[in-house]
Protein backbone atom coordinates (compact mmCIF):
# COMPACT_ATOMS: atom_id res chain seq x y z
CA UNK A 1 0.00 0.00 0.00
CA UNK A 2 1.48 3.48 -0.48
CA UNK A 3 2.26 5.49 2.28
CA UNK A 4 0.47 8.66 3.28
CA UNK A 5 2.75 10.77 1.47
CA UNK A 6 1.12 13.81 -0.80
CA UNK A 7 1.22 13.37 -4.68
CA UNK A 8 2.95 16.35 -5.20
CA UNK A 9 5.53 15.13 -3.06
CA UNK A 10 5.69 11.99 -4.62
CA UNK A 11 6.11 13.49 -7.80
CA UNK A 12 8.59 15.73 -7.59
CA UNK A 13 10.99 12.95 -5.55
CA UNK A 14 10.02 10.26 -8.65
CA UNK A 15 11.85 13.49 -10.92
CA UNK A 16 14.42 13.83 -8.65
CA UNK A 17 15.33 10.17 -8.15
CA UNK A 18 15.54 10.12 -11.90
CA UNK A 19 17.34 12.84 -12.61
CA UNK A 20 20.76 11.21 -10.19
CA UNK A 21 20.62 8.30 -12.82
CA UNK A 22 20.38 10.40 -16.38
CA UNK A 23 23.13 12.59 -14.84
CA UNK A 24 25.46 9.78 -14.26
CA UNK A 25 24.52 8.50 -17.76
CA UNK A 26 25.31 11.81 -18.71
CA UNK A 27 28.56 12.18 -17.23
CA UNK A 28 29.21 8.67 -18.34
CA UNK A 29 28.82 9.32 -22.10
CA UNK A 30 30.18 12.60 -22.06
CA UNK A 31 33.66 11.85 -20.27
CA UNK A 32 34.01 7.84 -22.06
CA UNK A 33 36.83 7.88 -24.83
CA UNK A 34 35.50 5.09 -26.62
CA UNK A 35 33.04 6.27 -29.44
CA UNK A 36 31.26 2.98 -28.43
CA UNK A 37 30.09 4.82 -25.02
CA UNK A 38 30.90 8.70 -25.88
CA UNK A 39 28.22 8.21 -29.43
CA UNK A 40 26.62 4.93 -29.63
CA UNK A 41 25.77 5.75 -25.73
CA UNK A 42 26.32 1.72 -24.63
CA UNK A 43 25.65 2.44 -21.45
CA UNK A 44 23.13 2.43 -18.56
CA UNK A 45 23.02 3.90 -15.10
CA UNK A 46 20.77 3.44 -11.93
CA UNK A 47 19.87 3.98 -7.88
CA UNK A 48 19.26 1.50 -5.68
CA UNK A 49 18.03 1.65 -2.01
CA UNK A 50 20.12 0.68 1.15
CA UNK A 51 18.83 -3.34 0.41
CA UNK A 52 19.27 -3.26 -2.97
CA UNK A 53 15.50 -2.72 -4.91
CA UNK A 54 15.54 -0.47 -7.52
CA UNK A 55 14.45 3.23 -7.03
CA UNK A 56 15.53 4.87 -10.20
CA UNK A 57 16.80 4.18 -13.31
CA UNK A 58 17.52 6.48 -16.12
CA UNK A 59 15.97 5.66 -19.83
CA UNK A 60 19.06 3.51 -21.18
CA UNK A 61 19.41 0.14 -22.17
CA UNK A 62 16.20 -1.99 -21.27
CA UNK A 63 18.67 -5.60 -21.35
CA UNK A 64 21.32 -3.26 -19.35
CA UNK A 65 18.76 -2.34 -16.48
CA UNK A 66 16.86 -4.65 -15.42
CA UNK A 67 19.55 -6.85 -15.37
CA UNK A 68 21.71 -4.99 -13.19
CA UNK A 69 19.75 -5.66 -9.45
CA UNK A 70 21.06 -8.90 -10.14
CA UNK A 71 25.02 -7.18 -10.14
CA UNK A 72 23.78 -5.31 -6.81
CA UNK A 73 23.05 -8.04 -4.98
CA UNK A 74 26.18 -10.35 -6.30
CA UNK A 75 27.85 -7.59 -4.69
CA UNK A 76 26.31 -8.04 -1.19
CA UNK A 77 26.50 -11.77 -1.66
CA UNK A 78 30.37 -11.19 -1.37
CA UNK A 79 30.96 -8.23 0.45
CA UNK A 80 27.88 -7.96 2.80
CA UNK A 81 25.42 -5.05 3.30
CA UNK A 82 27.86 -2.79 5.39
CA UNK A 83 31.06 -2.59 2.81
CA UNK A 84 33.75 0.31 3.74
CA UNK A 85 32.81 4.47 2.74
CA UNK A 86 34.42 4.87 -0.94
CA UNK A 87 34.66 1.72 -2.09
CA UNK A 88 33.65 0.80 -5.66
CA UNK A 89 32.76 -3.26 -6.57
CA UNK A 90 33.06 -4.10 -10.26
CA UNK A 91 32.01 -7.22 -11.84
CA UNK A 92 30.64 -8.86 -15.46
CA UNK A 93 30.91 -12.36 -14.72
CA UNK A 94 27.54 -13.45 -16.26
CA UNK A 95 27.01 -16.20 -13.73
CA UNK A 96 27.73 -13.93 -10.62
CA UNK A 97 25.37 -10.66 -11.28
CA UNK A 98 26.37 -9.96 -14.88
CA UNK A 99 25.23 -10.79 -17.97
CA UNK A 100 28.06 -10.63 -20.62
CA UNK A 101 31.70 -10.25 -20.38
CA UNK A 102 31.87 -6.55 -22.47
CA UNK A 103 28.91 -5.41 -20.32
CA UNK A 104 31.42 -4.15 -17.03
CA UNK A 105 29.29 -2.29 -14.12
CA UNK A 106 30.16 -0.67 -11.40
CA UNK A 107 28.56 -0.35 -8.06
CA UNK A 108 29.43 2.21 -5.50
CA UNK A 109 28.10 2.12 -1.67
CA UNK A 110 26.46 5.51 -0.88
CA UNK A 111 26.71 6.71 2.64
CA UNK A 112 25.41 9.75 4.28
CA UNK A 113 26.13 10.41 8.46
CA UNK A 114 27.90 7.47 8.97
CA UNK A 115 25.12 5.16 7.27
CA UNK A 116 24.60 3.62 4.25
CA UNK A 117 21.97 5.09 2.82
CA UNK A 118 22.02 3.10 -1.03
CA UNK A 119 23.83 1.86 -3.90
CA UNK A 120 24.38 3.88 -7.58
CA UNK A 121 25.33 1.34 -10.25
CA UNK A 122 26.35 2.27 -13.92
CA UNK A 123 26.80 -0.72 -16.94
CA UNK A 124 29.53 -0.11 -19.98
CA UNK A 125 29.63 -1.99 -23.44
CA UNK A 126 34.10 -2.46 -23.61
CA UNK A 127 34.75 -2.76 -27.41
CA UNK A 128 37.21 -5.85 -26.15
CA UNK A 129 37.91 -7.36 -23.19
CA UNK A 130 40.10 -10.21 -24.69
CA UNK A 131 39.11 -13.89 -25.69
CA UNK A 132 39.87 -15.36 -28.84
CA UNK A 133 38.44 -12.69 -31.36
CA UNK A 134 38.24 -9.01 -31.44
CA UNK A 135 35.60 -7.72 -29.72
CA UNK A 136 35.14 -10.31 -27.58
CA UNK A 137 32.30 -12.34 -29.20
CA UNK A 138 33.53 -15.34 -31.67
CA UNK A 139 31.55 -17.04 -33.43
CA UNK A 140 32.63 -20.00 -32.16
CA UNK A 141 33.13 -19.98 -28.59
CA UNK A 142 31.81 -22.64 -26.12
CA UNK A 143 32.83 -21.59 -23.28
CA UNK A 144 32.67 -18.56 -21.03
CA UNK A 145 36.65 -18.24 -21.30
CA UNK A 146 36.79 -17.85 -24.60
CA UNK A 147 34.82 -14.95 -24.98
CA UNK A 148 37.46 -12.48 -22.63
CA UNK A 149 38.46 -11.76 -19.27
CA UNK A 150 35.99 -12.78 -16.74
CA UNK A 151 35.29 -10.34 -13.48
CA UNK A 152 33.55 -11.68 -10.63
CA UNK A 153 32.40 -9.32 -8.01
CA UNK A 154 35.45 -7.43 -6.44
CA UNK A 155 37.04 -4.38 -5.46
CA UNK A 156 37.17 -1.87 -8.26
CA UNK A 157 38.42 1.07 -6.24
CA UNK A 158 39.12 2.38 -3.12
CA UNK A 159 39.07 6.30 -2.32
CA UNK A 160 39.30 7.13 -5.95
CA UNK A 161 42.47 4.74 -6.04
CA UNK A 162 42.14 1.58 -8.26
CA UNK A 163 42.68 -1.72 -7.25
CA UNK A 164 45.88 -2.85 -8.81
CA UNK A 165 44.70 -6.71 -9.53
CA UNK A 166 41.45 -5.57 -10.84
CA UNK A 167 42.71 -2.99 -13.04
CA UNK A 168 45.98 -4.34 -14.08
CA UNK A 169 44.39 -7.75 -14.96
CA UNK A 170 41.23 -5.58 -16.82
CA UNK A 171 43.89 -3.33 -19.04
CA UNK A 172 46.15 -6.01 -19.84
CA UNK A 173 43.58 -8.79 -21.55
CA UNK A 174 42.33 -6.20 -23.95
CA UNK A 175 43.36 -5.32 -27.14
CA UNK A 176 43.03 -1.91 -26.68
CA UNK A 177 44.40 -0.69 -23.46
CA UNK A 178 44.44 2.96 -23.77
CA UNK A 179 40.22 2.80 -24.61
CA UNK A 180 39.74 0.73 -21.30
CA UNK A 181 41.44 3.39 -19.13
CA UNK A 182 39.42 5.99 -20.41
CA UNK A 183 36.00 4.46 -20.22
CA UNK A 184 36.70 2.67 -17.04
CA UNK A 185 37.93 6.29 -15.63
CA UNK A 186 34.43 7.73 -16.57
CA UNK A 187 32.32 4.93 -15.18
CA UNK A 188 34.34 5.68 -12.17
CA UNK A 189 33.28 9.31 -12.16
CA UNK A 190 29.48 8.58 -13.51
CA UNK A 191 29.02 6.83 -10.01
CA UNK A 192 31.19 9.60 -7.56
CA UNK A 193 28.59 11.81 -9.46
CA UNK A 194 25.92 10.01 -8.49
CA UNK A 195 26.80 9.19 -5.09
CA UNK A 196 26.53 13.27 -4.18
CA UNK A 197 23.30 13.80 -6.32
CA UNK A 198 22.17 10.75 -4.02
CA UNK A 199 22.85 12.32 -0.83
CA UNK A 200 21.64 15.64 -1.68
CA UNK A 201 18.16 13.86 -2.85
CA UNK A 202 17.59 12.61 0.37
CA UNK A 203 18.51 15.60 2.15
CA UNK A 204 15.73 17.02 0.44
CA UNK A 205 13.51 15.62 1.90
CA UNK A 206 15.38 15.81 5.64
CA UNK A 207 14.65 12.75 7.80
CA UNK A 208 11.37 11.61 5.83
CA UNK A 209 13.15 10.53 3.26
CA UNK A 210 13.12 6.80 3.68
CA UNK A 211 9.41 7.01 3.84
CA UNK A 212 9.37 9.06 0.58
CA UNK A 213 11.63 6.23 -0.96
CA UNK A 214 9.36 3.45 0.37
CA UNK A 215 6.07 4.78 -0.84
CA UNK A 216 7.89 5.79 -4.79
CA UNK A 217 8.39 1.68 -4.83
CA UNK A 218 4.67 1.55 -3.38
CA UNK A 219 3.50 3.31 -5.92
CA UNK A 220 5.67 1.53 -8.74
CA UNK A 221 3.54 -1.91 -7.25
CA UNK A 222 0.21 -0.56 -7.09
CA UNK A 223 0.06 1.03 -10.72
CA UNK A 224 1.61 -1.98 -12.23
CA UNK A 225 -0.80 -4.18 -10.01
CA UNK A 226 -3.46 -2.15 -11.13
CA UNK A 227 -2.43 -2.25 -14.68
CA UNK A 228 -2.70 -6.35 -14.76
CA UNK A 229 -6.01 -6.06 -13.36
CA UNK A 230 -6.96 -4.12 -16.98
CA UNK A 231 -5.36 -6.84 -18.82
CA UNK A 232 -8.49 -9.72 -19.13
CA UNK A 233 -6.82 -12.89 -16.95
CA UNK A 234 -5.97 -15.53 -18.83
CA UNK A 235 -3.24 -17.72 -19.93
CA UNK A 236 -1.29 -16.60 -23.14
CA UNK A 237 1.22 -19.30 -25.07
CA UNK A 238 3.94 -17.97 -27.61
CA UNK A 239 6.91 -19.49 -29.37
CA UNK A 240 9.58 -18.05 -31.60
CA UNK A 241 12.77 -19.65 -32.76
CA UNK A 242 16.93 -19.10 -32.00
CA UNK A 243 19.24 -19.90 -35.09
CA UNK A 244 22.09 -22.22 -34.87
CA UNK A 245 23.85 -23.39 -37.59
CA UNK A 246 21.15 -25.47 -39.69
CA UNK A 247 19.23 -26.18 -36.27
CA UNK A 248 16.16 -23.89 -35.09
CA UNK A 249 16.27 -23.86 -31.43
CA UNK A 250 12.97 -23.08 -29.42
CA UNK A 251 11.58 -20.48 -27.06
CA UNK A 252 8.58 -21.10 -25.51
CA UNK A 253 6.59 -18.85 -22.90
CA UNK A 254 3.29 -19.48 -20.80
CA UNK A 255 2.23 -16.27 -19.73
CA UNK A 256 -0.85 -16.47 -16.65
CA UNK A 257 -2.62 -13.19 -15.49
CA UNK A 258 -4.44 -13.01 -13.00
CA UNK A 259 -5.83 -10.87 -10.00
CA UNK A 260 -2.70 -7.84 -10.52
CA UNK A 261 -0.32 -10.34 -11.38
CA UNK A 262 1.75 -12.09 -13.80
CA UNK A 263 3.76 -15.49 -14.18
CA UNK A 264 6.40 -16.18 -17.28
CA UNK A 265 6.94 -19.61 -17.41
CA UNK A 266 9.39 -20.47 -19.83
CA UNK A 267 9.48 -24.40 -19.43
CA UNK A 268 9.64 -26.20 -22.54
CA UNK A 269 12.52 -23.82 -24.03
CA UNK A 270 15.45 -25.47 -25.86
CA UNK A 271 18.42 -26.61 -23.34
CA UNK A 272 22.01 -24.16 -23.39
CA UNK A 273 24.17 -25.24 -26.58
CA UNK A 274 27.30 -25.37 -27.00
CA UNK A 275 27.92 -22.14 -28.61
CA UNK A 276 27.55 -18.34 -27.50
CA UNK A 277 23.42 -17.90 -28.25
CA UNK A 278 23.08 -19.04 -24.70
CA UNK A 279 21.53 -16.40 -22.20
CA UNK A 280 21.92 -16.21 -18.34
CA UNK A 281 18.61 -16.24 -16.17
CA UNK A 282 19.22 -11.90 -15.44
CA UNK A 283 18.57 -11.39 -19.14
CA UNK A 284 15.70 -12.81 -19.38
CA UNK A 285 14.60 -11.33 -16.19
CA UNK A 286 15.21 -7.57 -17.74
CA UNK A 287 12.94 -9.06 -21.01
CA UNK A 288 10.38 -9.36 -18.67
CA UNK A 289 10.49 -6.22 -17.13
CA UNK A 290 10.59 -4.55 -20.25
CA UNK A 291 7.78 -6.59 -22.14
CA UNK A 292 5.33 -6.63 -19.38
CA UNK A 293 5.68 -2.48 -19.19
CA UNK A 294 5.34 -2.48 -22.76
CA UNK A 295 2.26 -4.20 -22.55
CA UNK A 296 0.88 -3.21 -19.61
CA UNK A 297 1.60 0.41 -19.31
CA UNK A 298 4.82 2.36 -20.18
CA UNK A 299 4.32 5.17 -18.26
CA UNK A 300 4.45 3.33 -14.53
CA UNK A 301 8.02 4.24 -13.05
CA UNK A 302 10.57 1.88 -13.77
CA UNK A 303 11.84 1.01 -10.40
CA UNK A 304 11.97 -2.44 -8.36
CA UNK A 305 8.67 -1.95 -6.81
CA UNK A 306 6.59 -2.18 -10.10
CA UNK A 307 8.92 -5.57 -11.09
CA UNK A 308 7.10 -7.17 -7.26
CA UNK A 309 3.93 -8.73 -9.00
CA UNK A 310 6.05 -10.49 -11.60
CA UNK A 311 7.12 -13.76 -11.70
CA UNK A 312 9.66 -15.72 -13.91
CA UNK A 313 9.74 -19.25 -13.93
CA UNK A 314 12.94 -20.81 -15.98
CA UNK A 315 14.72 -24.45 -16.19
CA UNK A 316 17.94 -24.10 -15.05
CA UNK A 317 20.30 -25.24 -17.73
CA UNK A 318 18.16 -24.16 -20.79
CA UNK A 319 18.62 -21.86 -23.41
CA UNK A 320 17.01 -18.68 -21.71
CA UNK A 321 18.85 -19.70 -18.06
CA UNK A 322 22.54 -20.98 -18.92
CA UNK A 323 24.81 -22.77 -16.43
CA UNK A 324 28.39 -24.15 -16.03
CA UNK A 325 29.98 -21.37 -17.70
CA UNK A 326 28.92 -21.95 -21.44
CA UNK A 327 29.70 -18.95 -23.66
CA UNK A 328 26.85 -16.38 -23.63
CA UNK A 329 28.24 -13.10 -25.35
CA UNK A 330 25.14 -13.75 -28.16
CA UNK A 331 22.58 -14.56 -25.60
CA UNK A 332 22.92 -10.97 -24.28
CA UNK A 333 22.49 -8.81 -27.65
CA UNK A 334 20.45 -11.72 -29.35
CA UNK A 335 18.64 -14.34 -27.61
CA UNK A 336 17.24 -11.29 -25.26
CA UNK A 337 15.95 -10.27 -28.98
CA UNK A 338 14.05 -13.53 -29.20
CA UNK A 339 13.22 -13.65 -25.42
CA UNK A 340 11.28 -9.92 -25.27
CA UNK A 341 9.50 -11.28 -29.32
CA UNK A 342 7.93 -14.00 -27.46
CA UNK A 343 6.92 -12.46 -24.18
CA UNK A 344 5.70 -10.00 -26.71
CA UNK A 345 3.64 -12.24 -28.86
CA UNK A 346 1.91 -13.93 -25.67
CA UNK A 347 1.12 -10.49 -24.49
CA UNK A 348 -0.38 -9.57 -27.90
CA UNK A 349 -3.21 -11.96 -27.08
CA UNK A 350 -4.39 -9.55 -24.16
CA UNK A 351 -3.22 -6.35 -25.12
CA UNK A 352 -3.47 -6.19 -28.95
CA UNK A 353 -3.71 -2.54 -28.93
CA UNK A 354 -0.60 -2.04 -27.25
CA UNK A 355 1.60 -4.42 -28.47
CA UNK A 356 2.82 -4.37 -32.07
CA UNK A 357 4.12 -6.91 -34.77
CA UNK A 358 7.53 -8.32 -34.57
CA UNK A 359 10.79 -5.96 -34.94
CA UNK A 360 13.62 -6.82 -36.16
CA UNK A 361 14.71 -9.27 -33.44
CA UNK A 362 18.43 -8.74 -33.83
CA UNK A 363 21.28 -6.44 -33.01
CA UNK A 364 22.85 -7.28 -36.19
CA UNK A 365 26.51 -7.02 -34.16
CA UNK A 366 29.74 -6.14 -36.32
CA UNK A 367 32.79 -6.71 -34.85
CA UNK A 368 36.26 -5.67 -36.52
CA UNK A 369 39.76 -5.88 -35.12
CA UNK A 370 42.68 -4.28 -36.84
CA UNK A 371 45.53 -3.23 -35.96
CA UNK A 372 45.43 -1.61 -32.39
CA UNK A 373 41.71 -0.89 -32.89
CA UNK A 374 38.48 -2.58 -31.78
CA UNK A 375 35.06 -1.50 -33.80
CA UNK A 376 31.51 -2.74 -32.27
CA UNK A 377 28.37 -1.61 -33.34
CA UNK A 378 25.14 -2.56 -33.48
CA UNK A 379 22.62 -1.75 -37.09
CA UNK A 380 18.92 -1.12 -36.57
CA UNK A 381 16.38 -2.12 -38.85
CA UNK A 382 12.75 -2.38 -39.04
CA UNK A 383 10.25 -1.99 -36.19
CA UNK A 384 6.68 -3.81 -36.34
CA UNK A 385 3.66 -1.82 -37.61
CA UNK A 386 0.91 -1.46 -34.71
CA UNK A 387 -2.27 -0.89 -34.26
CA UNK A 388 -2.34 2.85 -34.65
CA UNK A 389 0.52 3.53 -36.88
CA UNK A 390 3.26 1.74 -39.15
CA UNK A 391 6.20 0.17 -37.61
CA UNK A 392 9.30 2.68 -37.61
CA UNK A 393 12.37 2.47 -40.20
CA UNK A 394 16.16 2.48 -39.49
CA UNK A 395 15.67 2.40 -35.71
CA UNK A 396 17.12 0.09 -32.60
CA UNK A 397 13.92 -1.44 -30.95
CA UNK A 398 13.60 -4.14 -28.26
CA UNK A 399 16.11 -4.55 -25.74
CA UNK A 400 18.86 -2.43 -27.08
CA UNK A 401 18.52 1.58 -27.51
CA UNK A 402 21.75 2.51 -28.82
CA UNK A 403 22.61 5.01 -31.69
CA UNK A 404 24.97 4.54 -34.35
CA UNK A 405 28.32 5.52 -34.91
CA UNK A 406 28.42 8.88 -36.99
CA UNK A 407 30.29 7.90 -39.95
CA UNK A 408 32.48 10.81 -39.71
CA UNK A 409 34.06 9.34 -36.05
CA UNK A 410 34.00 6.01 -37.74
CA UNK A 411 36.12 6.88 -40.41
CA UNK A 412 37.99 8.89 -37.82
CA UNK A 413 38.86 5.89 -35.69
CA UNK A 414 39.18 2.90 -37.45
CA UNK A 415 41.03 2.05 -40.52
CA UNK A 416 37.70 1.29 -43.39
CA UNK A 417 34.99 3.83 -44.50
CA UNK A 418 31.18 3.49 -44.75
CA UNK A 419 30.34 2.89 -48.73
CA UNK A 420 26.53 2.25 -48.20
CA UNK A 421 24.30 3.37 -45.07
CA UNK A 422 20.56 3.98 -46.38
CA UNK A 423 17.19 2.31 -45.79
CA UNK A 424 16.08 -1.20 -47.01
CA UNK A 425 13.45 -0.31 -49.46
CA UNK A 426 10.48 -3.12 -49.26
CA UNK A 427 12.04 -5.05 -46.32
CA UNK A 428 9.07 -4.19 -44.14
CA UNK A 429 6.22 -6.32 -43.65
CA UNK A 430 2.76 -5.38 -45.91
CA UNK A 431 -0.31 -5.04 -43.57
CA UNK A 432 -3.32 -2.00 -42.82
CA UNK A 433 0.39 -0.76 -40.49
CA UNK A 434 3.29 -1.65 -42.53
CA UNK A 435 6.67 -2.79 -40.66
CA UNK A 436 9.44 -0.77 -40.72
CA UNK A 437 11.92 -0.72 -42.94
CA UNK A 438 15.52 -2.46 -42.73
CA UNK A 439 18.74 -0.99 -43.33
CA UNK A 440 21.74 -1.61 -45.82
CA UNK A 441 25.73 -1.02 -44.25
CA UNK A 442 28.26 -1.49 -46.05
CA UNK A 443 31.81 -1.27 -44.43
CA UNK A 444 35.26 -1.30 -47.27
CA UNK A 445 38.17 -2.54 -45.36
CA UNK A 446 41.54 -0.30 -46.07
CA UNK A 447 43.57 -3.45 -43.85
CA UNK A 448 43.70 -6.58 -43.62
CA UNK A 449 41.37 -7.18 -40.79
CA UNK A 450 39.20 -9.87 -38.39
CA UNK A 451 35.26 -9.62 -38.42
CA UNK A 452 32.86 -10.89 -36.79
CA UNK A 453 29.12 -10.80 -37.48
CA UNK A 454 26.39 -11.92 -35.21
CA UNK A 455 23.18 -11.67 -35.97
CA UNK A 456 19.72 -13.25 -36.14
CA UNK A 457 16.25 -13.32 -38.20
CA UNK A 458 18.45 -14.61 -41.04
CA UNK A 459 15.99 -17.11 -41.96
CA UNK A 460 12.79 -16.67 -39.48
CA UNK A 461 11.19 -13.96 -40.14
CA UNK A 462 9.48 -11.15 -37.87
CA UNK A 463 6.28 -12.26 -38.01
CA UNK A 464 3.15 -9.87 -38.29
CA UNK A 465 -0.09 -9.83 -36.73
CA UNK A 466 -3.71 -8.83 -37.28
CA UNK A 467 -3.40 -10.37 -40.96
CA UNK A 468 0.05 -8.55 -41.60
CA UNK A 469 2.46 -9.90 -43.44
CA UNK A 470 5.81 -10.76 -42.10
CA UNK A 471 9.24 -8.46 -42.72
CA UNK A 472 12.30 -9.47 -44.87
CA UNK A 473 15.10 -11.72 -43.30
CA UNK A 474 18.48 -9.96 -42.80
CA UNK A 475 21.81 -10.97 -45.05
CA UNK A 476 25.21 -10.55 -44.75
CA UNK A 477 27.67 -10.55 -47.56
CA UNK A 478 31.28 -10.83 -48.24
CA UNK A 479 32.46 -8.71 -51.22
CA UNK A 480 35.71 -9.86 -52.24
CA UNK A 481 38.71 -6.95 -53.92
CA UNK A 482 37.95 -8.59 -56.98
CA UNK A 483 34.34 -8.44 -57.14
CA UNK A 484 33.90 -12.58 -55.53
CA UNK A 485 30.21 -12.25 -53.57
CA UNK A 486 29.64 -14.82 -50.71
CA UNK A 487 27.10 -14.65 -48.50
CA UNK A 488 27.65 -15.64 -44.91
CA UNK A 489 26.23 -17.31 -42.43
CA UNK A 490 24.62 -14.73 -39.26
CA UNK A 491 27.02 -16.00 -36.96
CA UNK A 492 30.35 -16.07 -37.87
CA UNK A 493 34.02 -14.94 -37.68
CA UNK A 494 36.73 -14.76 -40.56
CA UNK A 495 39.99 -13.00 -41.55
CA UNK A 496 38.70 -10.04 -44.31
CA UNK A 497 41.86 -8.15 -46.40
CA UNK A 498 42.11 -4.80 -47.25
CA UNK A 499 39.83 -3.67 -50.18
CA UNK A 500 37.39 -6.06 -49.24
CA UNK A 501 33.72 -5.45 -47.99
CA UNK A 502 31.15 -6.55 -45.69
CA UNK A 503 27.23 -5.49 -46.98
CA UNK A 504 24.88 -5.97 -43.89
CA UNK A 505 20.86 -6.14 -44.91
CA UNK A 506 18.92 -5.85 -41.61
CA UNK A 507 15.79 -7.28 -41.63
CA UNK A 508 12.76 -5.30 -41.75
CA UNK A 509 9.48 -5.40 -39.18
CA UNK A 510 6.36 -7.04 -39.35
CA UNK A 511 2.96 -6.02 -40.77
CA UNK A 512 -0.20 -5.11 -38.42
CA UNK A 513 -3.47 -5.82 -39.87
CA UNK A 514 -4.59 -7.04 -43.33
CA UNK A 515 -3.30 -4.92 -45.99
CA UNK A 516 -6.09 -2.51 -47.60
CA UNK A 517 -8.13 -2.39 -44.62
CA UNK A 518 -8.74 1.04 -42.77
Amino acid sequence: MVRAIDPTTLEVARNRFASVAEEMGAVLKRTAYSPNIKERMDCSAAIFTADGEMLAQAEHIPVHLGSMPESVRAVFEVFGLDPPPGTQFAVNDPFHGGTHLNDLTLVRPVHHRGKLVGWVANRAHHADVGGTAPGSMPASATRLTEEGHVVSPTVACVDGEWDRGFFDAFVEATRTPDERVGDLSAQLGANEAGARRLVEALDAHGDGWRSVTEALLDYGEERMRAALRGLPDGEYRFEDLMEWGDRDLPIKVSIAVADGELVADFTGTSPQIEGNINAVEAVTRSCLYYAVRVAADPTIPANGGCYRPLTLVTEPGSLISARGGVAVAAGNVETSQRIADVLLGALAQCAPDRVGAASQGTMNNILIGSGSTVYYETVAGGEGGTSRRPGQSGIHTGMTNTKNTPIESLETHYPFRVTTTSLRSGSGGAGQHRGGEGIVREIEFREDAVLSLIGERRRNRPWGLQGGEPGSCGEDWLIRSDGEEERLPGKVTIDVSAGDRVRVLTPGGGGWGQAGRG
